[in-house]
């Protein structure tokens, strides 16, 4: 059970650097914009955690002794499922924001959100070890 609670606290943390991560990349670290980032960062966990919930990623992966791909399997359902949470997340921040949704936005929180993820989940699997 402690490790369900890791590997949720991990996937918040690791939205939340992503976000913090894109915020910098554009030049926007101060305080002011911490209110803006809100408006990324809770839509991104509210959509990842929904469809996370969904493939069934909320729980730890229980090795087996059939289970040597097992690494490689979760780590790609994770990147899989992030394509699905980030345009969600994108939806859900226009909707909050009142502001039109820009695909290549979804795009690119998709993929580094997923690459952050696949990131954390492998480094979780390999501590779990």
């Amino acid at each position: 059970m402690k490790s369900k609670y890791i590997l949720i606290l991990g996937d918040a943390l690791t939205l939340l650097i992503i976000t913090l991560i894109g915020f910098a990349t554009h030049g926007e670290t101060s305080i002011s914009f911490f209110p803006r980032m809100l408006t990324t960062v809770i839509p991104l966990c509210v959509s990842w955690f929904l469809i996370a919930y969904y493939f069934g990623l909320l729980t730890p992966p229980q090795p087996s002794p059939n289970s040597r791909n097992l690494g490689r399997v979760t780590v790609g359902r994770v990147g899989f499922a992030m394509l699905f949470a980030g345009p969600l997340a994108v939806v859900l921040r226009g909707l909050i924001l009142n502001a039109p949704i820009i695909p290549i936005f979804a795009v690119v929180l998709s993929a580094t959100s997923a690459f952050g993820m696949m990131i954390w989940r492998t480094l979780y699997l390999i501590l779990k070890r």
